[in-house]
């Protein structure tokens, strides 16, 4: 029974961290660009999502899945597909095949090594579409019952995506390059997050500095800010929280700065003094003491390990 609390918990934290990201500039962003680019449906979802699998995602859904989504029942088959794809266990990308010869695709987002949801896309093929194959799937549909208009199926299927499967696969890596992004948010964002609520003190301090995270802030600010004096304040968020205001709001920084780190356009004292640090010197010291490199060594890392998986997945490049 505490196992299966505990798992339920797991899911409610996962959910509120996939609403969040989900809610970020950066994913809502890269959402638009990646159907732009691809004309591919693009979808952050938990764990366990096999529900409303067809369900109009965005203006690059494929029309046949459209139409199976407006159906009232949604075939078997399809929710074993989309159930395969976002279970728990799942810790690596899957690409799988419907019973209609369309692909589809999940990419895990990470919070700490522990999956908390799935970038997903597909519904296209990778062949071109025949009048053989969708006599077999009208078929298929008709022996489970499905009622239809089988011509409107029928010229839906004949529209939908059709891209190769080197070109699809490039796809798929670009998710999972951003899948790795989103992570650094995740670690961001569960740094504010604290079990259970906390009390109302720690919550307005963590509020407060996600609104001044930028800033100049000194604990006394801070003390007179929650009206509280600066001793009860630390020892409270010490035992709150299990780490020191200041090694909070740094973590909080840095955190933010291996986001930043990503935009080569950025300087490094661009970064630093963006995330709230006053003194370059200080910016890199306290780098390299919570990702032990220094920032030039953490955006090497990051940009060659980027670059080097869209070269080699990339087909025209």
């Amino acid at each position: 029974m505490a196992a299966s609390h505990a798992y339920s918990m797991d899911k409610i934290e996962s959910a509120d961290f996939v609403q969040q990201i989900g809610q970020s500039r950066i994913y809502q962003d890269y959402e638009r660009a990646f159907g732009k680019t691809t004309k591919l449906p693009l979808e952050l979802s938990t764990i366990n999502v096999c529900s409303d699998v067809h369900r109009v995602l965005s203006k690059y859904t494929n029309p046949f899945c459209a139409i199976l989504g407006r159906t009232s029942e949604i075939c078997a088959a399809c929710l074993k597909v989309h159930q395969r794809l976002t279970e728990p266990d799942i810790s690596d990308t899957q690409t799988v095949e419907c019973f209609a010869g369309l692909t589809y695709s999940s990419v895990p987002v990470k919070l700490h090594e522990r999956v908390i949801g799935f970038l997903r896309t597909g519904q296209v093929l990778l062949r071109n579409p025949s009048a053989k194959r969708f006599r077999k799937i009208a078929a298929q549909l008709t022996s489970w019952g499905m009622k239809l208009n089988l011509a409107r199926l029928e010229d839906a299927y004949f529209r939908s995506r059709v891209v190769s499967p080197e070109q699809y696969h490039a796809m798929v890596r670009l998710l999972e390059i951003f899948a790795k992004h989103l992570s650094l948010i995740a670690n961001e964002i569960s740094l504010y997050h604290q079990p259970n609520g906390g009390s109302a003190i720690v919550r307005r301090a963590k509020d407060y500095i996600a609104n001044h995270k930028s800033e100049t802030i000194k604990l006394q600010q801070i003390a007179r800010a929650l009206n509280v004096s600066t001793f009860h304040f630390c020892r409270k968020f010490k035992r709150e929280t299990g780490v020191t205001f200041v090694d909070y709001l740094n973590r909080i920084r840095i955190e933010r700065a291996k986001i930043l780190l990503h935009n080569r356009s950025l300087s490094v004292s661009e970064i630093a003094y963006e995330v709230g640090f006053q003194s370059l010197t200080h910016f890199n010291r306290t780098f390299r003491k919570l990702v032990c490199s220094s920032p030039t060594e953490y955006r090497s890392r990051v940009t060659a390990v980027a670059e080097e998986d869209i070269a080699r997945h990339n087909p025209y490049i």
